[in-house]
Parts: C-alpha cells; sequence; structure tokens
C-alpha cells in the first residue's frame, strides 16, 4: 500500500509508524483508518519486525481521535432525518444494533497481531486515540502530554474509549475524564501517577526513549516475547481462576528449548548480559 497519512520506518526489528496529519493534529480520516488496518495486518507477517513504535508527527498531538469533518459533517449530520439509515463507513448502519467501529480498522490487536506496542504520545491524545492507546502494551509520554475525551461535550457517547481506557485506568479516573470532556485533561504527570504512562521524558527525548524500549523488547526471543504478551492479555481480561487453567499453553508454545539454551548462556555469563537502566 502506498501510505498517504502515515510514515513508515523500520530499523533493529523495530517499525515506527508516524501518524501524518499535523495540519489536523494527527486525526484519523478513512484514509488513515485503511493504512493503519493494512500495516497492522501486514506485520503479522513481517518477521523482521518484532516490536512496533506508534506516535504521531509533530509535538503537538499524538492524534485527535476521529477527522470530525469527514465523519461527523459528511456521515451524522448529512442524514438528520433519516440518520439510521446512513450507512456511513463509521457509525451506525440501518439500525442502532449495528455499528462501523473505526477500531476494526485502527487497532493492532482487534487486528491479530501481538508484537509489542509501544506509544510515543507526544502531545494532545483525545477522543479516538484513546482506542490505540488501550491497546498498547507500554505507553511513554512527553512531559507536555495530554489526555482528555470531549465526546460528551459535543453530545456524543463516550463508549468505546471508555471501554478501552478501562483497562488501563481506574473506574473514578475514567469516568472523571468522559463525564468531564473538553472541561478538563489529564496531565502526563497524573497519567502516570494512575498506570496509564509508565515513563515520561522531555519532548526531545520521547523518540530515543520509545525506541530504546521497543529494540529492547527485539532483543529477546520472539515466541518468549509474543507467548507473554498472549498470556498478560489473556490474564487481564479473564478471571484469575479461568487464566490459570489457560495458561500453561501459552508457556508451553513460546518456552522453546534453544531460546532457554541460549538464555542459560547468559544467565551463566558465557554471553553478555543487558546493561539495565534505573526507571
Amino acid at each position: 500500500m502506498e501510505l498517504e497519512t502515515l510514515l513508515y520506518e523500520q530499523e533493529d526489528g523495530v517499525a515506527v509508524i508516524t501518524m501524518n496529519r499535523p495540519e489536523v493534529h494527527n486525526a484519523f480520516n478513512h484514509r488513515m483508518q485503511a493504512e493503519l488496518h493494512g500495516l497492522w495486518r501486514h506485520l503479522r507477517r513481517n518477521e523482521d519486525v518484532r516490536a512496533v513504535v506508534l506516535t504521531g508527527a509533530g509535538d503537538e498531538a499524538f492524534c485527535a481521535g476521529i477527522d470530525r469533518d469527514e465523519t461527523i459533517q459528511e456521515s451524522y449530520l448529512a442524514y438528520e432525518e433519516n440518520r439510521w439509515k446512513m450507512q456511513g463507513r463509521t457509525g451506525p448502519v440501518s439500525t442502532p444494533f449495528m455499528f462501523n467501529d473505526p477500531g476494526v480498522n485502527i487497532n493492532p490487536k482487534t487486528n491479530d497481531l501481538w508484537k509489542p506496542i509501544i506509544a510515543a504520545v507526544n502531545g494532545m491524545a483525545c477522543g479516538g486515540a484513546l482506542y490505540m492507546l488501550g491497546e498498547s502494551d507500554i505507553i511513554i509520554a512527553a512531559d507536555h502530554a495530554t489526555f482528555f475525551d470531549p465526546h460528551v461535550t459535543y453530545g456524543m457517547v463516550a463508549g468505546f474509549e471508555s471501554t478501552h481506557l478501562l483497562q488501563k485506568l481506574p473506574l473514578g479516573e475514567v469516568l472523571r475524564m468522559m463525564l468531564l470532556g473538553a472541561w478538563e485533561r489529564m496531565s502526563a504527570e497524573r497519567a502516570h501517577q494512575m498506570g496509564l504512562v509508565s515513563e515520561i521524558v522531555p519532548g526531545p527525548e520521547l523518540r530515543e526513549r520509545a525506541l530504546w524500549v521497543a529494540k529492547a523488547i527485539a532483543s529477546a526471543p520472539v515466541m518468549a516475547v509474543q507467548g507473554t504478551l498472549r498470556a498478560i492479555w489473556m490474564t487481564h481480561e479473564l478471571s484469575r481462576r479461568e487464566a490459570l487453567s489457560q495458561v500453561s499453553t501459552f508457556v508451553a508454545l513460546g518456552t522453546l528449548f534453544d531460546n532457554v539454551a541460549g538464555g542459560q548462556q547468559i544467565f551463566e555469563g558465557n554471553e553478555p548480559r543487558p546493561e539495565w537502566r534505573l526507571r
């Protein structure tokens, strides 16, 4: 696919995907949805990529969610008299019981990509951006980053976004963010306190830190990384007892003899150990 709305780089086992519509704060239109969907599916087959960094162009915004000019003006408001018949590419279809969810396109795990996603939040992240953060594995934020969801302020239900954020934040924090809408933004510091963000760095250092994390993960055996990823997400989304009954499958599939033998060489000092950093 020829990319119009995304930038793509690849080095040392890491893909860097940059949402590249800075003139609209990297809001995703239908084209970006299609390009993200295509990239997530492609990366499932690209064995040279073992981890992914996702970020936005510029230093003002990671992503401002859906492109309202395209989706709200052309879809919702253009069908005021018969809105359930709009047949749009995003939103209700025919009846309120069928819905075109953009998450089907923009979310990595929804597209069955089980390679670690490191989100580098370089500014404002709001609305539909929370979809992608909800399915990211590690979130690193620039010190000026902010998080909010203006749906209710604009007369819309914050449903999908809040569901994704409940995987990352306590109930009370999600309720406050969603119900206050455009009236309040969560700072990077508060997001770090609540566990949404794992690390805050100065803006100019964001890309370097995200790449360091991604490359460190990419240096480990693929099966061990992906098995761990699947086990943790499965455990997070099931009850403890259900998870314990199934997690042995991921351990058995992902723990390979050659990888364990190589790890033992590192443990015994026959191969270099990682030079760890303190966070």
